[in-house]
């Protein structure tokens, strides 16, 4: 899943990992609220945020963690959904609109979920199974319905052309129509859905737990116009939605407690408020302005700091270990970063300390990273030979030694070597327009050019970054994000980040000559059912692509939540690393 971008910044029987593990060195600090405080209902709830927008609000395309924990919590439902707890019983599965967390048959290549009785769209309508098939299949069609998980992409049995591309194109042009009706089938009776899997996958029900399994009548699919008006089977549906003003959430008359155990409606109203100027909206937070508030976004950097250090504040913010990696990804095609000497040229001059000691320090911010799996997902991870683990490597930066990395690649690649060191050409870099951002840039730019690199920044409006970065077209050379696992398992970190159409390919890299191989490496460990051995595998597929630079600068870092007095029940939700949304009220 996404980390949402700004420069400052699953447990089974069947399953030899547990999900929790996802979550094993999660620390929180400062304002975890008392779980015995009884909530309360009523008010409005406000969300504040510096975004124009949702980056995306269709369900199939929603791919962001804390926008996926707000949307689920409030507007979408699933057919599994994560238990809406703190620590790490969060990281279950419980049923959401189906009856149970699914059945697997066949070694886990079948899948089967049957839909509760009596759920609802909020104009009264039935949910059926049809709906969900339908959600399922506009995940397929990629020329509109972009940005959201390929799951069923990857795992569904449907053929492939000879360059990988799905044999279906979704339900807009129904090409290869009847072969996704055989792999995805409803019962007679229009409540059982069953998924038949190329490969086995044990953990498939987690996948579900997405919004890509939230369903679509197929008469109410406005395609790409959904983004700004979706359904909802939640608690809440959506008054209003405008671009720099609000998403209003009023509550749905027709949602019943009595077929949904995740969620709550204690707020009358939940808003969510965009366009909020980043000074704005850390006064809110830092003077306590607006107590019925929650702060959708990190407070800037100085803010930050102050907030986390005043006695007075802290205990409205929670300090936590997230789940993410948070990189720069190599655009790796044609015409941008296709030289492996000039990818490690910019990483080695990366001036890591400066940046973490802007971003707050490893108390705020984190530590600088090897690997696009982190730690706490378990036995997935293991130490790489490359990036802070390579002898040249120097938290301050070595620009001597990316001077020779730069000297190899004018004989080796001198079209690339002229791009990087050219000013008229440079290196550009993708990354949210803020303040932080900025800030960053001017640590950056200097750095890199005491190694001899030009550098030039594309700063990108917040709630369109993601949607922008995923367009090749308008892609940069590098572009900075996040990403953390879907689940317990580095098959939602590897494939998704880099393998071609997997979700999150911002490196692009399916025309480097030494993608076929990783490929093969990755399918190999995608279809290994024993945990311990695919666990080395995965081990194998992060040291192969991250000697690549595939992936630049990596850091395992840490985020802040904060909020105001009158808001009860904050606590931290472990699979999104976000607030645990079903349980906040506004307190009398």
């Amino acid at each position: 899943m996404v980390k949402l971008w700004k420069m400052q910044t699953g447990k089974k029987a069947i399953a030899a990992v547990s999900a929790a593990a996802v979550v094993a060195t999660l620390s929180l600090t400062a304002g975890a609220q008392s779980a015995s405080a009884a909530p309360v209902k009523g008010g409005t709830l406000y969300v504040i945020t510096h975004q124009d927008q949702l980056d995306h609000a269709d369900p199939q395309r929603i791919y962001t963690g804390r926008d996926i924990a707000f949307m689920e919590s409030y507007v979408f439902r699933t057919l599994v959904m994560y238990k809406p707890v703190a620590g790490t019983a969060g990281t279950g599965l419980v049923p959401d609109l189906a009856t149970d967390i699914g059945k697997a048959s066949d070694g886990g290549k079948t899948w089967k979920f049957t839909l509760k009785a009596g759920t609802k769209y909020s104009d009264g309508s039935a949910i059926v199974c049809e709906d969900v098939k339908y959600a399922i299949s506009r995940t397929f069609a990629t020329d509109v319905i972009t940005g959201g998980p390929s799951y069923a992409m990857q795992y569904l049995d449907i053929p492939t052309d000879a360059k990988g591309n799905s044999a279906y194109a979704g339900p807009y042009t129904k090409v290869g129509q009847a072969d996704f009706d055989k792999a995805v089938s409803c019962s007679a009776d229009n409540r059982t859905i069953t998924f038949k899997l190329g490969v086995a996958k044990p953990d498939f029900n987690y996948a579900m737990s997405y919004p890509i399994s939230s369903p679509v009548p197929a008469a109410k699919d406005t395609g790409d116009k959904m983004d700004l008006a979706p359904l909802s089977e939640g608690p809440y549906k959506v008054a209003s939605y405008k671009i720099k003003g609000e998403m209003d959430l009023v509550r749905n008359p027709n949602w019943s407690a009595k077929t949904d155990s995740v969620r709550t409606n204690y707020p009358d109203k939940v808003i969510l408020k965009f366009g909020v100027s980043e000074d704005v909206r850390d006064q809110i937070f830092l003077k306590d302005t607006q107590k019925n508030a929650i702060n959708f976004d990190a407070l800037q950097l100085q803010n930050n700091i102050s907030f986390f250090n005043s006695p007075a504040s802290k205990t409205r913010g929670l300090n936590v270990n997230d789940p993410y990696t948070v990189y720069s990804a190599m655009n790796v095609s044609k015409g941008h970063l296709d030289c492996l000497e000039v990818r490690k040229a910019i990483y080695f001059a990366w001036p890591y300390d400066a940046l973490i000691k802007l971003n707050g320090g490893a108390k705020l911010y984190g530590t600088p990273g090897d690997n696009a799996i982190k730690p706490n997902i378990g036995i997935d991870y293991a130490k790489t030979t490359s990036h802070i683990n390579d002898k040249n490597f120097k938290s301050a930066g070595n620009p001597a030694y990316s001077k020779t990395l730069l000297a190899a690649a004018k004989s080796k690649c001198p079209t690339t070597y002229a791009k990087a060191t050219s000013a008229d050409q440079g290196i550009t870099i993708d990354t949210s327009d803020t303040a932080a951002a900025k800030k960053s840039a001017a640590i950056v730019t200097p750095a890199m050019e005491a190694a001899g690199i030009v550098i030039k920044y594309n700063y990108i409006p917040t709630g369109s970054y993601y949607s922008t970065i995923q367009d090749n077209t308008k892609q940069g050379d590098m572009s900075g994000a996040g990403w953390g696992p879907d689940w317990a398992n580095a098959s939602t970190v590897i494939p998704p980040l880099f393998i071609k159409d997997g979700g999150f390919d911002l490196s692009q890299n399916w025309d480097d000559p030494a993608y076929p191989a990783f490929k093969a490496l990755s399918d190999k460990a995608n279809a290994t059912l024993d945990r311990k051995a695919q666990a080395k595998l995965w081990q194998q597929a992060a040291e192969y692509a991250m000697a690549q630079y595939w992936l630049g600068p990596v850091s395992f870092t840490k985020q802040q939540l904060s909020w105001g007095s009158g808001v009860g029940g904050v606590d931290f939700w472990a699979p999104q690393g976000t607030f645990l949304f079903p349980a906040l009220y506004v307190k009398k």
